[in-house]
């Protein structure tokens, strides 16, 4: 039966254990405007339910690209050591160099260092300050190892 949703990735939501930390993170890193969601007057948000919007790009960008959120941590933060076990986003940057730098000093590490994709791009993947991981990517097409 055909069907009109085309199946593309809409929304990525970034779990955290300060929302708060890993916003400023990313406003700090990436320039994403982060805001906390506010329900409709009268209903009151338990903790574990509060929900922060992310805008990755001006509303009115013309730039692919899909917008998210942040959302309290349901569980303990990563400790470092398990294997990846939900999808990674990979952000577009201008430099993956300067962009390390960047996450680097707003607290973030670097996962796996910058390696081309031979042809294409530069990639590398580091992780927020509470261990999501995420990817980088500069489109080169004279990348080479």
């Amino acid at each position: 039966m055909p069907t009109t949703k085309n199946n593309r990735v809409i929304h990525f939501e970034i779990h955290a254990t300060d929302p708060e930390e890993i916003a400023k993170f990313y406003t700090d890193v990436f320039g994403w405007i982060v805001e906390e969601w506010k329900p409709p007057e009268g209903i009151t948000l338990k903790d574990e339910n509060r929900y922060w919007g992310v805008m990755s790009a001006p509303m009115d960008s013309k730039e692919p690209g899909i917008n998210g959120g942040i959302v309290p941590r349901k569980g303990p933060k990563p400790t470092g050591n398990e294997p990846v076990s939900s999808f990674v986003s990979t952000i577009d940057v201008e430099s993956v160099d300067k962009c390390l730098k960047k996450i680097e000093s707003a607290g973030g590490t670097v996962a796996i260092p910058k390696m081309a994709i031979p042809k294409m791009a530069w990639l590398a993947y580091a992780k927020d300050p509470d261990g999501n991981i995420f990817g980088i990517f500069e489109a080169d097409p004279e990348a080479m190892n």
